[in-house]
């Protein structure tokens, strides 16, 4: 799957969310125009309640899940069995674009402990590194002790300090570092003889032609083969928010209980302090009952602030972190008599016209050009300064992204 392919198609599953335009703390509008994908819109089930499902949960074209070898018990995996996501990986040790890959891998799993299960199948690179062989044969004998996984961390983390030495001097080096390990290295150096080991190496070079892979590291996600250009941590991270985000995504619409006579309040908890929104159910009853069965389902519970620019607006209510999730359904947008004209508008983010799911942004100055294009359902009461201490975090700006502040907890009074 190309580029624009696979872009059209996380879009189309996921209903890509606005990401607003950075400005000036004046809130002008920005020089360059916004990028919006539309997702797919279902027709709306019905004219009472404009609201539809959309469903969400991707899945591995056939031709991929075919040339994909199922997981065994031989194979070397770490996470529960039963995650939400497994990735499956081929790789040797030598090469740095492996190393580069576990060093992913390692910041994966400290994100997605308990819903991750990576499976490392190696593959040794015999005709292009001199010691991928070698250091695949330690791996696979280390794992007759049950020590494989501290055995692929001694040659990653240690890399540096073997990659360059002569195959005879990388021999020595193992003997003498496995204990370190916790691998008994007179045991070692036989199973690394033996006829087990060599089965497997060869095994192991038989799938590297099976499966013609022209370079490492070859990356299944879910069964899923991903492109050598989204092997990097964010698209990675992106796409296993995603995947586990559509297996917690609601199947259809909330059902309206929202009274539009009565007041609401919602207290947004976050790791800043508490920020106060007077909700308005008369002129956007669709977007407030969203966001109060959002709130008291636990939807917005720990999701992050993903975007915040100071000046312009804070940016959450997407679970994923990828400001492309929503809740599995979408609604239409609700223009009332209130503008953007002053700090502390709560709007519902979208990517284009009628297309609202679960995420939200607070303003923090006037700006007349969002008026007539996004739902305002709210107005901060207290805490706008809290909003504007959320630590800033830009996603368009691309590269490294600092760590958002998260919303404990939403909660919601009626009178």
């Amino acid at each position: 799957m190309d580029f624009m392919k696979k872009l059209f198609f996380l879009s189309a599953l996921f209903g890509l969310t606005l990401f607003l335009a950075a400005c000036s703390a004046e809130a002008e509008k920005p020089s360059t125009p916004i990028t919006v994908l539309n997702p797919v819109i279902p027709p709306t089930p019905t004219p009472a309640y404009t609201c539809a499902a959309v469903n969400a949960i991707p899945t591995a074209m056939p031709e991929e899940l075919a040339i994909l070898p199922p997981i065994t018990e031989a194979d070397y995996a770490i996470g529960p069995a039963d995650a939400g996501v497994t990735l499956v990986e081929y790789c040797d040790f030598q090469s740095e674009g492996c190393l580069a890959m576990a060093q992913i891998n390692s910041a994966l799993m400290s994100v997605y402990q308990g819903n991750l299960r990576i499976v490392f199948r190696p593959l040794p690179l015999s005709d292009v590194l001199d010691k991928s062989e070698e250091s695949v044969l330690a791996a696979i004998a280390a794992g007759e002790q049950g020590k494989f996984w501290e055995m692929y961390d001694l040659l990653f983390v240690r890399h540096s300090e073997w990659a360059t030495l002569s195959p005879g001097q990388f021999k020595s080096w193992l003997i003498k570092e496995v204990p370190s390990a916790g691998v008994d290295a007179n045991q070692l150096s036989e199973a690394m003889k033996a006829e087990e080991a060599q089965t497997r190496l060869q095994s192991a070079k038989e799938a590297m032609t099976q499966l013609a892979i022209p370079a490492v590291p070859v990356v299944f996600v879910n069964g899923s083969l991903q492109q050598s250009y989204v092997l990097d941590y964010q698209s990675l991270h992106d796409t296993i928010g995603l995947i586990l985000l559509g297996q917690r995504q609601f199947t259809q619409c909330p059902p309206f209980t929202v009274d539009t006579a009565k007041e609401y309040t919602a207290t947004l908890e976050t790791e800043k302090g508490d920020i106060v929104i007077r909700l308005f159910p008369r002129e956007a009853p669709l977007a407030v009952n969203s966001f109060i069965f959002l709130a008291r389902e636990g939807w917005y519970d720990g999701v992050t602030f993903h975007r915040m620019i100071p000046g312009f607006v804070a940016q959450a209510g997407d679970p994923s972190g990828t400001g492309m999730g929503n809740p599995g359904y979408l609604f239409d947008n609700e223009i009332s008599e209130y503008m953007f004209n002053i700090p502390g508008r709560v709007g519902m983010a979208n990517s284009g016209p009628d297309t609202n799911g679960s995420q939200f942004f607070i303003t923090f100055a006037p700006i007349a050009y969002l008026d007539g294009v996004y739902t305002i359902f709210g107005q901060v009461v207290s805490g706008l300064d809290v909003a504007e201490q959320l630590a800033p975090r830009d996603p368009s700006q691309g590269g490294y992204l600092p760590v958002g502040d998260k919303i404990l907890h939403i909660t919601i009074q009626e009178k």
